[in-house]
Order: C-alpha cells, then sequence, then structure tokens
C-alpha cells in the first residue's frame, strides 16, 4: 500500500465519519425542533432543519467549538409559512427563535 493510497483511505474515513457526526446533530436539533414548537404552540412543517450557517466560535470558557445555525419552517394557522432559527456551539443548543407571526 503506498503513501497515496493511505492518504484517500484517510480522507474517505474522515468523510464518512463527519457525515455521521453531521447526521447525529441534525436528528438532535430537528428533536429540539419540536420540542419548542410544540411549547410554542405552532406546528413544525415539513419535518426537517436545515443548516444555514457553520463557522468556528470560542464558547464561555475559551475553547473553540463549532457554531451551527439552523432554519426551520413552521406555521400557526396552517395557511402562512414562517422560519424558526436554532444556534449551537459544539453539542449545546445556544439560542432558539421564532419569526414573528399570527396566531
Amino acid at each position: 500500500m503506498t503513501l497515496g493510497n493511505l492518504f484517500w483511505l484517510f480522507v474517505a474515513g474522515f468523510a464518512i465519519w463527519y457525515w455521521w457526526k453531521a447526521k447525529d446533530i441534525k436528528d438532535f436539533v430537528l428533536q429540539a425542533a419540536h420540542r419548542y414548537c410544540k411549547t410554542m404552540d405552532v406546528l413544525l412543517l415539513d419535518d426537517a432543519v436545515y443548516l444555514r450557517g457553520l463557522w468556528f466560535k470560542r464558547d464561555r470558557h475559551g475553547k473553540l467549538r463549532v457554531w451551527r445555525r439552523f432554519l426551520f419552517d413552521f406555521t400557526t394557522t396552517g395557511e402562512e409559512r414562517y422560519t424558526g432559527r436554532i444556534i449551537m456551539l459544539g453539542r449545546h443548543i445556544e439560542h432558539m427563535e421564532l419569526e414573528p407571526h399570527r396566531f
């Protein structure tokens, strides 16, 4: 086995590991969005969250963490579609909010 083959094997392994971890985080955020929508008395649409931002930021202890912004759609009446946001820093949800909407 050559060094080039080992490199590509490492790259493929890293890509699979990253995909697996990203899926785990997305499932966690989806469950959090379900709970948040239920407490706010709105309906989560499409049963999905969408990653719309990825960056590196420091937490309050100074450690470098991955910052993620997820969006999701919700409705109150079934006619209009609004956007909600979830901000994560590392494995912790930092902020959740709903766009202003009608009841």
